[in-house]
């Protein structure tokens, strides 16, 4: 008989306290940086409003910018998640519905709004466009080796390579151009509906 399928572990309490913890504290640097920019933000004050100790604070982020990756992150984990559990090579539509899943069932509204204030400041900030840049080069990467594990060995590395980049560029543009209206966007206004948009104009995995 093959073996049955593990199920997934479950966190600890530990993990899920360390886990709440880190995303606390990139909540608090992101309204803080949103508000009046990294320059004036100091680590000690992040940690403060956070409700931890400065050290305690540096065992979650070696710098007061990489403090706010966890939020920035995690609607990119989300979605490769997504695609990784649909178990074959996605097409557009399964690009589409875990960009939707991921983003509507992820974030809440108060997220949101921090996540689209930290983009805004981006703009002026080198050090957090480089997290932001570096986030998403890095999804890039995973979603390139899940579609690798998910093919057929005769797959053309070229057109996996490239539906990673557009697929990933796809997401950072919307979520961008979504920050930057502050608003609705040409009459369609969530991050989720804007990436669809976006993914639709590349003709992503067609």
């Amino acid at each position: 008989m093959s073996a049955q399928p593990l199920e997934p572990r479950r966190p600890s309490l530990a993990e899920r306290r360390k886990s709440e913890t880190r995303m606390e504290i990139a909540r608090t640097a992101a309204r803080l940086f949103a508000e009046h920019g990294t320059a004036e933000v100091t680590a000690d004050q992040i940690a403060s409003e956070s409700g931890v100790a400065l050290r305690t604070f540096y065992r979650y982020a070696r710098t007061k910018e990489d403090a706010v990756e966890p939020l920035l992150a995690a609607g990119a984990q989300r979605w490769l998640a997504e695609i990784a559990a649909g178990g074959r090579i996605p097409t557009s539509a399964d690009f589409e519905a875990a960009a939707i899943r991921s983003l509507t069932l992820g974030d809440s509204p108060e997220d949101l709004e921090i996540t689209r204030g930290l983009l805004q400041a981006m703009d002026s900030d080198p050090a957090l466009r480089a997290i932001w840049h570096r986030i998403n080069l890095e999804a890039e990467r995973d979603l390139h080796r899940i579609l690798v594990e998910l093919s057929a060995p005769q797959a053309d590395p070229f057109q996996l390579r490239l539906t990673a980049a557009s697929a990933a560029g796809a997401i950072r543009v919307a979520l961008e151009l979504w920050a930057a209206a502050d608003g609705p966007v040409e009459g369609i206004g969530s991050p989720a509906d804007l990436v669809v948009r976006c993914m639709r104009r590349l003709h992503v995995a067609e």
